[in-house]
């Protein structure tokens, strides 16, 4: 938080409301006051080393106890942060694919684990997954500061520390370089974006739910307007003419049409700027069908672009009846609604489908 420039304030405790509530909100913000573009030191660890499943946790314990499920603090240039990490059981120091997995406001790396049942599909899969933590001390809501400019571009703020970090875990865990992912829920979500969008020598693909495009907003005054009604044809004017200095990473991007924290306009929005960093006309083509609902499932409207070349450029679900919430999440976990489809297992089998060469370019299979 930037207590030293009122206007900063201003803006920090008025978005602090509108995602908490005025009392929480209240409490928190002052108490998680510093400077913008300082990267806040970690809170103090829950626990060190390996911690264990706790019957609070139901998607956790449905996983082999022999899996790995570690507390870590990461120290870099940008600042710390702590994070967890879940290895599966059958690691064995090969190179296994690695997701990186970013909170949204209110949540913790525990809380986002449960809910997305990420941990246990990816023992089935055999996926590496970390799941850095945004304390309160960086942001009142505990959300990923994805509208601050200093944070939206390469080596700076908290896209380079989320950056540094996957590049640590890497090393240690001996992950698969072309197979790296960024996901995230809501500013998570967000920040996912501006990871896909700076680092696409880094990470291969992005999974996006009830998030927003990049370069949208600038402030926290603007980070509300978008999330309300989303961005502008003026904005994607300015996207569009800096679109050759832009890459761009396959995304799968998830929104219910009934969210009412992020406007569901702004997921349409992710994939038309997506399409703009990749395609040199204005139009992209794209293949729809519809799911009807059917046994307590919401139906989807579920939609892929494409590139010039004809290479996946985003899918998109649009699920029917879903609010801010994780579709087809567990109930352990805050922000989900298990009457959707589930998410997370979709952008395991998007992120199947996608690596690096070692050009940096992507590979996308059929």
């Amino acid at each position: 938080m930037n207590n030293s420039n009122p206007f900063l304030f201003a803006q920090d405790f008025t978005l602090a409301l509108f995602v908490r509530g005025p009392v929480d909100a209240t409490t928190k913000f002052f108490c998680a006051m510093m400077p913008e573009h300082v990267s806040a030191d970690p809170e103090p660890s829950h626990c060190d080393g390996q911690c264990a499943d706790s019957a609070a946790m139901p998607s956790l314990t449905r996983v082999p106890a022999e899996s790995i499920w570690l507390q870590k603090t990461f120290r870099g240039k940008m600042g710390s942060r702590n994070y967890k990490i879940y290895v599966p059981t059958s690691y064995g120091r090969e190179p296994l694919p690695m997701i990186v997995m970013l909170h949204g406001a209110n949540q913790d790396p525990d809380d986002f684990a449960a809910g997305t049942r990420m941990n246990g599909l990816a023992e089935a899969a055999r996926y590496i997954v970390v799941y850095p933590e945004q304390p309160q001390s960086a942001n009142a809501a505990r959300c990923w500061n994805w509208f601050r400019p200093g944070d939206q571009i390469r080596e700076s703020g908290e896209a380079a520390l989320i950056a540094e970090l996957t590049r640590e875990v890497m090393s240690t865990y001996n992950a698969d370089s072309t197979r790296i992912y960024v996901a995230g829920m809501s500013a998570g979500g967000a920040m996912a974006v501006n990871l896909a969008v700076t680092y696409p020598d880094l990470y291969a693909a992005a999974g996006i739910h009830s998030g927003l495009p990049y370069g949208i907003a600038n402030d926290a005054f603007s980070a509300m307007s978008v999330m309300n009604h989303g961005s502008t044809d003026f904005q994607f004017e300015l996207l569009r003419k800096e679109s050759e200095q832009r890459a761009y990473r396959p995304l799968i991007a998830f929104h219910g049409d009934q969210d009412n924290v992020v406007h569901p306009r702004n997921c349409d929005d992710l994939i038309r700027m997506n399409c703009t960093f990749a395609v040199s006309t204005q139009s992209a083509s794209r293949q729809i069908s519809t799911v009807a609902t059917e046994d307590g499932i919401y139906g989807h409207t579920r939609s892929l672009s494409y590139d010039d070349e004809g290479g996946v450029v985003g899918e998109q679900w649009i699920i029917h009846g879903l609010d801010h919430a994780w579709s087809g999440g567990d109930s352990g976990g805050s922000y989900t609604d298990g009457n959707g489809p589930d998410a997370s297992r979709e952008m395991l089998r998007f992120f199947d489908s996608i690596s690096l060469n070692t050009g940096g370019d992507r590979e996308v299979s059929a």
